[in-house]
């Protein structure tokens, strides 16, 4: 007769996802962390509280006041992950693009992602204009590719969950007006390619 295992091997795979360091690696600019799926998706690493102990049987026959229950904090689900990618205004696009690469690796739909530029404009997006406004504003309006914008234009951006600004133009007042727009247009995850003394005052030292 075999003999059977008092406790069974669970599968590794029913063991639930494993939440795993990243390791170090070189990159010639800080990599963003990809943020949440959505904002309605809790983050890992925070377990919500579990079932409270029953209290020892010498406890029971005594019962303690007991001690009001301290509130959980609340997640703000509406204000999205905030990343900075410290960069030069002259290397800012190219680190957005970096960070849409990794974004994408990592799993993430292009349809999923804005990117904004407060100075020179995309090499896409000016290809794209130059077939008209309305056949480039189709483009987002389809949702199933990265789509490029100016950031003078983020009023006509529509809410993406996740946004990537390229601080690549010398006005801090461009950057000042754009990001807090971003902000709004960024459903899980805003990254920020730029100075960051500039960014930081934009966002009020938010990230």
């Amino acid at each position: 007769m075999p003999l059977i295992s008092e406790e069974p091997q669970i599968p590794e795979s029913a063991q639930g996802p494993r939440v795993t360091p990243a390791t170090g690696r070189t990159a010639p600019t800080p990599r963003p962390v990809p943020g949440p799926r959505s904002a309605a998706t809790p983050r890992p690493g925070r377990p919500g509280p579990g079932p409270a102990r029953p209290a020892p049987p010498a406890q029971r026959a005594h019962p303690a006041p007991a001690a009001p229950a301290r509130p959980q904090p609340t997640e703000n689900r509406s204000a999205p992950q905030v990343q900075l990618i410290p960069a030069p205004a002259a290397g800012a696009l190219e680190a957005a693009e970096e960070a849409v690469d990794l974004l994408l690796e990592s799993g993430r739909a292009p349809g999923d992602i804005l990117v904004l530029t407060t100075g020179e404009q995309h090499p896409w997006a000016v290809h794209e204009l130059s077939f008209g406004e309305a056949a480039y504003w189709a483009q987002q309006d389809a949702g199933d590719d990265v789509f490029f914008a100016d950031a003078s234009a983020v009023d006509r951006a529509k809410p993406r969950p996740v946004v990537v600004v390229a601080a690549n133009g010398d006005a801090g007042d461009a950057v000042a007006r754009a990001l807090p727009v971003a902000r709004d247009r960024a459903a899980a995850l805003l990254i920020v390619c730029g100075d960051p003394q500039t960014i930081n005052s934009a966002l009020g030292a938010g990230v």
